[in-house]
């Protein structure tokens, strides 16, 4: 399907891992404090993981080993013969143990008591277990740190976020769906705050810790550090293919995942229209092949990260095997590599680093696919803050002054899609306190004129005055905040009937709402609510009528008191005795304002000062009501098609009659 490569277009598409994180690491900076004291936690820790190793080589070579040599020496003399060892080797414990016990090396000489060994093993034993615990307290101390870091730097993302949202411009909505928008904000947010809050400072400690590892080998012994890390080039070679096919695969779950909740938000916002028209069949089909879409990207992305671990195993397997074999050999050869002497001791410390090098590396290979994840998850976040709005203030814009009413549309053009003209030099001039209807059929343009006038959408050509003012020059929450709308498909939020009222005037008084719910004849139907005015409404207003809800969104508009009203077809989804009680409730709102009606009743078009007639873009008549009607051109005909057939009520010359629909 054509989804389908979208998706397999947008993984292969290259994309900057290095300018993303630089881009994210903007959000750290207020906390450069915070980064600080993580930074230093993490060099306590991994210096912790370093030591130990060493420690526990110079307790072998410090204290055990002059302790088996010694009493290898009182019971069959100094040379050690009675140990038992392979024919024709020696065991070299002399040079040995004086080149590589720097914690006491008064005890790899002489002949210790066994008293002082025993003191000295105790002591460094202790020592052992004080940097455990250190590592321990500081890296429950540093995942604290950056988690508390990490949340705080992803609520200021998901607000900038969120507040870009409400930048961009209708144009972009009527693109996009809102599951793949609420996808971002939400799934890919998660995948970020798991990298945030444990992966980014695993993998950086892991990092730290792998290079302390290798630059204290090679500072031990550089030979035997070569030898012991020859394995290291496949680790490399191995993590970086796997993580690569990886982070393909969970970029894809990521697209995938926003397809699966744009299924979701819109079965389930539609289920009424699936279920009249039985098209559930066909939603659940669109809807497992989503679903199996990301399962299929996710199985792929979690095949390689589970290929991963167990090769990288291997290969420390091989790594261990080599410290202990090349170690082993030259020890009991007696050999040095670099010029100095291999000790049993030094074996031992080699063997902990090389468990320690492939503890950090696998955490590295498992918690990059997370970090892949969010780095996908985060591109993602970044391509919708780069969204930019088609519409846009002018730089200097000036507020909107109080608006008087006079709207004038000059020779303007619009559209949508470039080359396919909506409107082709629309003209319009509504004086103050006018009421001006459009009609026309579906398509003719009626919608769009009426978005230029707030300026959600911008001419492609000609101009938008409002007192002479072209609102492109102008703020636009000045200018919209002196606009009320009335649209037919009524938005009301999960709040109370009082909050909703509020909402287009937040420091409204309660007595300022009731008296807006009285203008719009609502305040009737309110009280008789379980709650009055204090009622919790549903999603999107569910429990109310649908006039009930035009009602509240004229006394939303009511009280924002704007000084031009719009209204949307605001009473073609209700019946005739509901249409008469809005149609009161907006005679109150008309009053002294300029209004532009788009309605399908001629109820509301009979009383407008102008009615326009909108086809293919072009207005083809003006004039009243009755104007019109004597013309006998298109909308006498648009008229006469809806009314023929009432023989039995006859349009009067006045246009009275009774209340039906006008196309």
């Amino acid at each position: 399907m054509f989804g389908d490569r979208m998706l397999r277009q947008e993984t292969l598409k290259p994309k900057s891992v290095g300018a993303t994180l630089s881009r994210f690491s903007r959000y750290f900076r207020p906390y450069w404090w915070a980064l600080i004291l993580v930074t230093g936690l993490m060099a306590v820790n991994a210096y912790s993981q370093v030591i130990g190793p060493q420690l526990i080589g110079q307790a072998v070579d410090c204290f055990l080993a002059p302790a088996v040599v010694s009493e290898a020496g009182r019971a069959d003399g100094a040379d050690g013969s009675g140990l038992q060892l392979p024919e024709g080797v020696s065991l070299q414990t002399d040079t040995s143990s004086q080149a590589n016990c720097w914690w006491a090396p008064e005890f790899a000489q002489g002949d210790p008591a066994g008293d002082d060994l025993l003191r000295g093993l105790l002591d460094i034993t202790l020592v052992i277990v004080a940097w455990f615990l250190a590592g321990s307290v500081t890296a429950g101390l540093m995942f604290f740190s950056m988690s508390w870091t990490g949340q705080t730097v992803l609520r200021t993302l998901r607000v900038h976020l969120f507040t870009h949202l409400h930048r961009l411009s209708l144009g972009f909505y009527a693109r996009n769906e809102t599951g793949d928008l609420m996808s971002r904000i939400t799934n890919d947010s998660d995948t970020v705050q798991q990298m945030v809050s444990f992966a980014l400072v695993q993998v950086l400690s892991s990092g730290l810790l792998i290079v302390w590892i290798i630059w204290q080998m090679l500072y031990l012994n550089w030979a035997y550090a070569l030898i012991s890390l020859s394995v290291v080039p496949l680790m490399v070679v191995t993590t970086l293919w796997f993580s690569n096919q990886a982070r393909k695969a969970f970029r894809v779950t990521r697209q995938s995942i926003g397809e699966v909740n744009a299924e979701l938000e819109e079965g389930i916002s539609g289920v009424r229209e699936v279920q009249a028209f039985s098209r559930e069949d066909t939603n659940i089909e669109q809807f497992r092949h989503s679903n199996a879409v990301n399962r299929d990207a996710n199985i792929k992305a979690v095949a390689y990260t589970s290929a991963l671990a167990p090769a990288l195993e291997a290969l420390g397997f091989l790594g261990i095997a080599i410290v202990v074999g090349v170690g082993g050999v030259m020890l009991l050869r007696g050999q040095s590599l670099a010029g100095s002497a291999i000790s049993l001791g030094l074996i031992v410390t080699f063997l902990g680093y090389a468990q320690r090098f492939n503890q950090p590396i696998s955490q590295i290979s498992v918690l990059w696919t997370n970090i892949q994840s969010a780095i996908a998850g985060v591109e993602r976040i970044f391509e919708l803050m780069d969204e930019i709005p088609e519409v846009q203030e002018k730089v200097g814009a000036q507020p909107m002054r109080v608006i008087e009413g006079a709207v004038s549309l000059e020779k303007v053009e619009a559209e949508y899609v470039p080359g396919e003209p909506v409107l082709k030099g629309v003209d319009l001039r509504a004086e103050p306190g006018q009421t001006v209807a459009i009609v026309g059929p579906t398509g003719a343009g009626k919608t769009t004129i009426i978005n230029l006038i707030p300026r959600f959408w911008d001419v492609t050509g000609g101009s938008v005055r409002i007192d002479g003012v072209d609102v492109r020059d102008v703020q636009l929450h000045s200018l919209r905040q002196q606009i009320g709308i009335v649209l037919q498909d009524t938005y009301l939020f999960s709040s109370s009937v009082m909050d909703n009222i509020r909402f287009s005037r937040p420091d409204a008084s309660n007595e300022e709402v009731v008296a807006a719910a009285r203008l719009a004849q609502a305040h009737e139907f309110i009280e008789r609510l379980p709650e009055g005015y204090e009622t919790e409404l549903g999603e999107r207003g569910s429990g109310l009528s649908q006039g009930q809800r035009q009602l509240l969104a004229i006394a939303r508009a009511a009280l924002a008191d704007p000084r031009i009203l719009i209204l949307d077809e605001a009473t073609s989804s209700v019946d005739t005795r509901t249409e008469q009680r809005i149609q009161a409730a907006l005679n109150e709102l008309l009053q002294g304002r300029t209004s532009f009606v788009i309605a399908h009743r001629l109820s509301t078009i009979r009383s407008a000062d102008q009615v326009l007639v909108l086809r293919d873009g072009e207005f083809i008549e003006r004039g009243t009501h009755e104007q019109l009607l004597a013309q006998r051109g298109f909308y006498h005909e648009l008229y006469m098609n809806q009314f023929r057939r009432q023989e039995d009520a006859p349009v009067q010359p006045n246009g009275s009659g009774p209340q039906k629909v006008l196309t």
